[in-house]
């Protein structure tokens, strides 16, 4: 079993427990060990084989035993045994947005609701709003979140694509029979949703690479099977569709392959102008005696063919890049290596995995100049915000080991709630103690626009805060982003020199590719994050920087590329 598919059972034992109402700190147990697995680097596996299960950050030996079972059996009998008191429906009902545990049960026991077809039924005849603590609103947002599950169904996110695509992609790299080998589609565009996972490689022994493509552990179900192209079907219910191309044409197949089919149209319609036909195959002029090859061997061909710089893969949505790079305008696009910190970062004062001092040895170990311990303010109960009381407490703590830790600035910040009303959750007699104020909105989702969007300004307006965190509270397939006027907020953020967040948790990726580029263009400056709750999940800066990629930024306008000094000066 792999990484993401025992994360998956632990999950569901948490979700379990809660739906019977068990410890809340032994779901939180399951809850965290879940994060490890799904963002740990190496195979759990492999870890087993080595005999270094131990290795892996928070899982102790209660937990180690029953990865050792899943590995070695496939299933886990503790697992097994919970999910004898609770319909495997109850479990699917719990991934749509607005049914919790507690809700769960409430329908189940009052309206012996145990699947997603019989709550969407009992929601359409309007039976929901006859139990205790709903109503026809909670109706309504159940049949919406039915809807975002649905959707959810068809596109993976980005994390899950890449993890999937690592799982096809390294046991082919390792065969002598393959040669060239790269991701394409939406995939290699570093969307933030994936649908099919398109994979393309050249091979002169295309019958032995294509047996192995099918006969991957992943693999559940093969779909069709030829020499130049195969598809199958993951064990998680994702299509790989593998083609092996011509070296020849590699390069124009690739450019193809990776899309999108905008911008393939306008490339197209460019050649076409020049007497060129450009396709997968390569690209081939018109002569007197037919069509010559002309190129097509590497991706930079086609480019060149037309007049065109290389664009980058983040770019080719046909969203202006073709008469940039007409103009030789394109943008030198922000790079992982330009980040110099991360400023949203959570440690055990709130709801984080880490002491301070671990999350400043991780990031010193990835080379950052400086990192933001941001935990939870007081408000946030359920995350373990931080009092009042322990404030001054924490920051002295921080200020301490940053004296003694060598090679990294540990900065004390603060992820402070703005209430109901665009209050800040803590007094500026305590937010001015703080090195960078990061201000967010964590409850009150259903508020109307107006409201929603004068609470952010009213918190951009205080002298204290510096960035606003995923400023559109979008969870991607559970929640939708609230309602909120980004023009207005973003025009405050300009005059007020509060700069927005790109969250780079891999279900957050907020703000996203199209705001933040609307955002550069307003002379709004972002600030690129993980949001991380274990020094594992720093690595997720990657995702963030896939945003801003997509989103044309360069390094000027994200403030954590700048040095430490720049850094605290650009900020109010």
């Amino acid at each position: 079993m792999d990484n993401l598919e025992i994360a998956k059972i632990f999950s569901r034992i948490a979700d379990i427990l809660e739906i019977k109402n068990e410890n809340p700190f032994k779901v939180r147990a399951y809850r965290r060990v879940t994060q490890v697995l799904e963002s740990l680097p190496q195979e759990v596996s492999q870890l087993y084989e080595e005999g270094k299960l131990d290795n892996i950050p928070g899982v102790g030996e209660g937990i180690a035993k029953k990865i050792k079972e899943l590995i070695e059996t496939g299933k886990l009998n503790y697992y097994e045994d919970l999910k004898k008191d609770i319909p495997d429906g109850l479990l699917e009902m719990m991934n749509i947005p607005e049914v919790g545990p507690r809700t769960v049960w409430l329908l189940y026991d009052r309206l012996g609701v145990d699947s997603i077809e019989e709550l969407k039924k009992a929601a359409e005849d309007r039976k929901l709003r006859e139990l205790p603590g709903m109503g026809p609103k909670t109706e309504e947002n159940i049949l919406k979140g039915l809807e975002l599950i649905k959707r959810r169904a068809e596109r993976i996110p980005l994390q899950e694509a890449l993890a999937t695509a690592t799982r096809v992609i390294e046991p082919l790299k390792k065969l002598k029979e393959v040669k060239k080998l790269s991701i394409a589609g939406s995939l290699r565009r570093m969307g933030e949703t994936i649908g099919d996972i398109d994979i393309l490689l050249t091979s002169d022994e295309p019958e032995k690479v294509m047996e192995e493509f099918v006969s991957l552990p992943i693999v559940k179900e093969v779909f069709a099977r030829g020499v130049t192209k195969s598809s199958i079907l993951t064990n998680e219910g994702r299509q790989v569709d593998l083609r092996v191309v011509p070296e020849e044409s590699f390069g124009a197949a690739l450019h193809y392959f990776t899309g999108s089919k905008a911008h393939n149209i306008r490339i197209r319609e460019l050649g076409v102008k020049k007497g060129l036909k450009i396709n997968e195959y390569g690209i081939f002029k018109k002569e007197e005696g037919g069509e010559v090859k002309i190129g097509g061997r590497e991706e930079e061909d086609v480019f060149k063919s037309v007049g065109l710089p290389f664009i980058s893969p983040e770019l080719r949505e046909d969203r202006g890049e073709i008469e940039a790079g007409l103009r030789k305008e394109l943008p030198k696009l922000i790079d992982l290596n330009e980040i110099r910190g991360d400023l949203h970062v959570h440690s055990k004062w709130s709801d984080g995995n880490n002491t301070v001092e671990e999350i400043a040895e991780a990031a010193r170990s990835r080379g950052y100049e400086y990192i933001g311990i941001c935990d939870h303010s007081q408000s946030l109960k359920v995350a373990g915000g931080v009092s009042e009381k322990e404030f001054l407490r924490r920051i002295k703590q921080i200020r301490q080991i940053d004296e003694r830790i060598e090679g990294i600035k540990i900065l004390a910040m603060s992820e402070v709630d703005i209430d109901s009303e665009g209050r800040l959750d803590y007094p500026d007699e305590l937010l001015r103690e703080l090195d960078i104020v990061i201000a967010t909105i964590h409850t009150g989702f259903k508020q109307d626009r107006a409201t929603i969007t004068e609470r952010i300004i009213r918190a951009m307006e205080n002298e204290y805060v510096d960035i606003i965190a995923h400023p559109t509270g979008r969870l991607l397939g559970e929640r939708e982003p609230y309602e909120i006027d980004l023009d207005r907020v973003l025009k405050v953020a300009k005059s007020t020199g509060t700069a927005l967040e790109i969250n780079a948790f891999p279900n957050r990726m907020d703000l996203n590719d199209v705001h933040s580029r609307t955002a550069k263009e307003e002379g709004v400056k972002l600030a690129i994050n993980t949001d991380a709750h274990h020094i594992l999940q720093l690595d997720w800066i990657s995702f963030g920087i896939a945003v801003a990629r997509r989103a044309w930024l360069q390094a000027e306008d994200v403030v954590n590329t700048y040095p430490l000094e720049k850094l605290l000066d650009s900020l109010k």
